[in-house]
């Protein structure tokens, strides 16, 4: 009894992990299949066509790597190839996005190559510390730029001004260790 306890958990702890890595692997296709699924009804379901309009339409609001999936699967305009309608009618039968993907990367392993940045931790980010480069990245994650900044000063000046409106909670959360520290 002890032994196949053992081994459904074993199994399982394997399942788990082999999920996980498939996640990971296609990290951008899981997460924008995942997002755009989610607002879909069962009546949009319906239809493969209706699917593919409303994912077009998905795809015009996304940017960064987002945007590079949509390109490679043909949502957008300026695509070169459209693999649009392995995802739609997979979407229509309530497909799970990881198999779908698993799909994709057997026709074009670019999707799967795809991978989000990691998340810089605003917090406890020390931006005197930080390169110019660093910063402008923040500001452009933000859609926003620093006209006329020609030193350090300015750039870490534009990010601590507008962290409030793009980082509520970090902001927040130095405010609050600044207050602590006096």
């Amino acid at each position: 009894m002890f032994k196949a306890t053992v081994a459904c958990l074993f199994i399982t702890l394997i399942a788990v992990i082999v999920h996980d890595s498939q996640a990971q692997e296609c990290e951008v296709c899981v997460n924008m299949l995942t997002k755009f699924s989610e607002t879909l009804s069962d009546e949009d379901r319906k239809s493969k066509d209706k699917v593919e309009t409303l994912l077009r339409k998905f795809c015009k609001k996304v940017k960064g790597k987002d945007e590079r999936f949509c390109f490679y699967i043909g949502a957008r305009e300026d695509s070169a190839t459209s693999t649009i309608g392995d995802v739609s009618k997979p979407l229509s039968f309530y497909m799970p996005p990881e198999k779908i993907c698993d799909k994709l990367k057997a026709k074009d392993s670019q999707i799967c190559e795809l991978k989000y940045e990691k998340q810089m931790d605003l917090v406890n980010a020390n931006f005197k510390k930080m390169k110019v480069k660093e910063l402008k990245k923040i500001l452009a994650i933000w859609n926003e730029d620093c006209k006329g900044c020609t030193e350090k000063s300015e750039f870490i000046a534009r990010v601590e001004k507008l962290l409030p409106t793009y980082a509520p909670e970090a902001a927040a959360a130095r405010t609050a260790a600044q207050k602590s520290e006096l």
